[in-house]
Formats: C-alpha cells, sequence, structure tokens
C-alpha cells in the first residue's frame, strides 16, 4: 500500500546515538531540522541582463541541528564532548493515507546526522515541570532514507552529495 500512500503527519519518533539506533538518547521535544541553503557565487556581465546568484553545487552553508530533550538524562552526555564525531540517528513513524481505499499506513522514515557538538542548553528548574535542555550539533553529515530508499545525502568531509541516490558530484570527483 505504501506506493499510493501520501504522508500526512509524523506520528511519533525516537533519537538515538549511533548511525544503527540501537541505544535509545532520550525523549526529544519538537526537533527543527535543518535548511539546506546552496553557496552562492554572483555572475554578472556583458552578456547577461542583471545578476545571477547561482548555486555552487554540492556546496552548502554550515549547519547545525539542535536536540531539545524533555528532562536531563545521562544518556543525552553522550553527545556533549566536543572532540568526537556525535552521530544521532531519528526513527519516524509518518502516518499516510491510502489514495484508492483511504485507509491508514504507516511509513518508515530515518534520519542520520553525523558532526560535531556545538555545546548546549541547561534548560531550566521549576517543580512539577521539564527541565528542557538541549544540545546543538554542527552537521557534516546527513542522510534522509524514507520507506528504506536514500533521497538526500550529503558527506562535507568525503565530498558525497546524493539526491534521490544519484550522486550529482560524480563528473566533478572524476575529472578532478
Amino acid at each position: 500500500m505504501a506506493n499510493n500512500a501520501r504522508p500526512t503527519k509524523v506520528n511519533s519518533y525516537n533519537v538515538y546515538f549511533g548511525d544503527k539506533a540501537t541505544q535509545f538518547l532520550g525523549v526529544s521535544e519538537e526537533v527543527a531540522l535543518p535548511d539546506w541553503e546552496a553557496l552562492t557565487e554572483a555572475l554578472n556581465g556583458a552578456g547577461i541582463l542583471g545578476e545571477i546568484d547561482e548555486p555552487i553545487v554540492g556546496r552548502f552553508g554550515a549547519n547545525e541541528i539542535e536536540i531539545p530533550f524533555r528532562e536531563y538524562d545521562q544518556q543525552m552526555y553522550k553527545i556533549a564532548s566536543m572532540t568526537a564525531t556525535v552521530s544521532l540517528t531519528l526513527r519516524i513513524s509518518r502516518q499516510a493515507i491510502e489514495k484508492a481505499t483511504g485507509e491508514t499506513d504507516f511509513l518508515p522514515t530515518r534520519i542520520v546526522v553525523k558532526g560535531k557538538n556545538k555545546g548546549f542548553a541547561s534548560g531550566s528548574v521549576k517543580a512539577g515541570a521539564g527541565s528542557a535542555p538541549s544540545m546543538k550539533v554542527e552537521i557534516f553529515y546527513y542522510l534522509l532514507e524514507i520507506s528504506g530508499k536514500k533521497v538526500f545525502e550529503i558527506d562535507k568531509l568525503n565530498f558525497v552529495y546524493k539526491v534521490n541516490d544519484k550522486d550529482l558530484l560524480k563528473k566533478v570527483k572524476k575529472q578532478i
């Protein structure tokens, strides 16, 4: 049914330590996913009417992801080191509706993030409430996988930029 199912919402998700998603990291609140804005170079001159801000394929500005937690937990501090690579996996179950029948289905989505810890917010302390600490990670690797298919992958340290599992820098790597 998944081929004709249209995603409608995130039903649930969990945050795990490592790209194998075997160690539960903690109960998280809403996670804002990064915006990917390409680095650009202005193109202008004779024969061009005005200016074109041309993207440089595969090159993006700095990105971070902030992982908020409901409450302090020792597991959360597995990503606190600024010297080690942080590897996180968000496993998401997206609810979908089947176009022909209207039946509900669930589609798996996985996001893998690797990077360096940039710091953390300590949150607050209030009786009867969560503390809301969070960790910030500078991203140098990002993978979005929907229903087992890689749809977006970037690895800034290993010269990888793929969309729908197509290597958009294949020619560049061959030429340099």
